[in-house]
C-alpha cells in the first residue's frame, strides 16, 4: 500500500515506520492518524513481521504534537471528543497489537507525539530529545492519552508535573523518571532501536504477543487478577509448537527455530 505521510520499510522481521512530514516537524494530522492504522493492519497481516520501530523524518522531530491547524478548526465539542477517541483508538491499536513497538524518539515528543510514543512497549530516545505535554500553554489539555498513560509511566507526582506546567524535559531527565528505557546519541538513535527489535524479533512470536497482552490487561488489575491472567497465558503457550521447540532446543543446546505455531 502506498501512503502519503508514512514511510513503511521492512528490514528482515523488523518494520520501520517513519512519520514523514518533517516540514510539519511531523505533527499528527487525520491523514496520519488514518494511515497508522492502515500500516498496522498490512503489518499485522504479514506474518514475517515480528517487531515495528517507530520513529520521524528529519533530525528534528518525532512527532512535535498534533497538527494545531486542525484542532484549531474544531467546531463544537462533540467534534473535540470524537478528535480525541480518534487518537485513543490508534494508541489502543499499538497497545493491542501483537507486534511489540519499539519508539525512537530522534527529536521533539510534545503533546500528540509523547502520547503515540507512550503507546509503545519500548521508547529509546537520542541524547538530543525533548518531550513534554505542552498542551495546557495552548489552553487545552492532552487528548490523545496523556493524562493516563503519563501517570501511569512516571507516577501521578511527575505526571501531574508534565500535565500542569507544560515544560519540555530532556532525554536523561525522561530516563531518570521512567518516561524512556535507553538514551543514545544520536547517530546511533536507529541502530540501537533495530538491534532491540531484532533481539525480540528473534523470539516465539506467540510469546511475545501473550506476554505483550499479559503485561498491559495485567497493569489495569490488581495483583491477583494479573496472576490470573498470567496463568492463563502460559496454559496457552506452554502446549505450542514453539515451546515444544524451546524447550527440546535448550536441552539439545542449539539455537530453536521459532514458526509462531
Amino acid at each position: 500500500m502506498a501512503y502519503e505521510t508514512l514511510l513503511l520499510e521492512r528490514d528482515g522481521a523488523v518494520a520501520v515506520i517513519t512519520i514523514n512530514r518533517p516540514k510539519s516537524l511531523n505533527a499528527l494530522n487525520a491523514t496520519v492518524m488514518k494511515e497508522l492504522l492502515a500500516a498496522f493492519d498490512e503489518l499485522e497481516r504479514d506474518a514475517s513481521v515480528r517487531a515495528v520501530v517507530i520513529t520521524g523524518a528529519g533530525d528534528k522531530a518525532f512527532v512535535a504534537g498534533a497538527d494545531i491547524g486542525e484542532l484549531a478548526a474544531l467546531p463544537t465539542a462533540e467534534a473535540a471528543t470524537e478528535k480525541a477517541r480518534a487518537g485513543h483508538g490508534v494508541t489502543s491499536r499499538m497497545e493491542h497489537s501483537r507486534l511489540p513497538v519499539i519508539m525512537a524518539i530522534n527529536g521533539f515528543a510534545l503533546g500528540g507525539g509523547l502520547e503515540l510514543a507512550m503507546a509503545g512497549d519500548i521508547r529509546i530516545a537520542s541524547s538530543a530529545a525533548k518531550l513534554g505535554q505542552p498542551e495546557v500553554n495552548l489552553g487545552i489539555i492532552g487528548g490523545f492519552g496523556g493524562t493516563q498513560r503519563l501517570p501511569r509511566l512516571v507516577g501521578q507526582g511527575m505526571g501531574s508535573y508534565l500535565l500542569l506546567t507544560g515544560e519540555m524535559i530532556g532525554a536523561e531527565e525522561a530516563k531518570q523518571a521512567n518516561l524512556v528505557e535507553r538514551v543514545v546519541p544520536p547517530d546511533q538513535l536507529m541502530a540501537e532501536a533495530k538491534r532491540v527489535a531484532g533481539i525480540i524479533a528473534s523470539k516465539a512470536p506467540l510469546a511475545i504477543a501473550e506476554t505483550k497482552k499479559a503485561i498491559h490487561k495485567g497493569l489495569q488489575t490488581d495483583l491477583h487478577e494479573g496472576l490470573e491472567i498470567e496463568a492463563s497465558a502460559f496454559g496457552r503457550i506452554a502446549v505450542t509448537n514453539d515451546a515444544r521447540e524451546g524447550t527440546k532446543a535448550f536441552l539439545e543446546k542449539r539455537a530453536p527455530n521459532f514458526t509462531g505455531t
